[in-house]
């Protein structure tokens, strides 16, 4: 079977993840979130604490909403005074994304993954995304939290990749343009929603559907 990348991108609560589950479970291949950490703490030498460290830290920074340093593929070296800055966390993690889709396929969720393996072929770029209402009912769900706490919960997730996103890659993150698919998730199951992906890997790479 051919090499191929599911790159994920998506809003809060439109089952992103258990979508990529059950995509990673029919395809027998490994799904990168969380875990892409650990990997990149392994190929950096920095430790995994610090990565998810400066992760959650800057989901509450003002950095992403003043500043841009696009990724350009370049690591930054140990002796420099920024070997353990946001940006090169970011770069080992687009170094670990680059080292995979040369010797397996995977699903990765968030991460920038679809900008950062834009000139490798067999990758199909997928913003997930469904009505602000819909994702409320399943976050509060998923949580246990009330309906008000989970629009709180999904309007700072979603402003948090929205400048992610444009930080590292100079680019809208909702810009259909930056993606393959868009599917709104609202109204199909999440196994319809793999379904539809799965045809999509089909028709587009020739991998057969699992």
């Amino acid at each position: 079977m051919e090499r191929f990348v599911i790159a994920v991108t998506r809003t809060c609560g439109s089952g992103a993840t258990s979508v990529s589950k059950i995509l990673a479970d029919a395809y027998g291949i490994d799904m990168y979130d969380r875990k892409l950490l650990q990997l990149a703490s392994e190929e950096s030498g920095i430790s995994e604490a610090l990565f998810s460290k400066v992760d959650e830290h800057m989901k509450n920074s003002l950095l992403y909403r003043i500043s841009r340093k696009v990724y350009n593929g370049e690591l930054i070296p140990p002796e420099s005074g920024n070997f353990t800055s946001d940006e090169n966390l970011f770069n080992y993690q687009a170094k670990v994304l680059k080292g995979l889709a040369e010797r397996e396929s995977y699903i990765c969720i968030g991460r920038a993954c679809d900008y950062i393996l834009q000139a490798y072929p067999n990758v199909l770029k997928v913003f997930l995304y469904a009505h602000l209402k819909t994702c409320v009912r399943k976050e509060a769900k998923r949580q246990g939290i009330t309906e008000r706490e989970a629009e709180k919960y999904i309007a700072k997730t979603d402003k948090y990749r929205r400048a992610y996103y444009k930080y590292h890659t100079g680019r809208e993150w909702e810009d259909p343009y930056n993606y393959d698919l868009c599917l709104n998730t609202e109204g199909l199951t999440y196994e319809q929603c793999a379904r539809v992906i799965e045809y999509q890997v089909y028709e587009r790479f020739g991998v057969p559907m699992p």
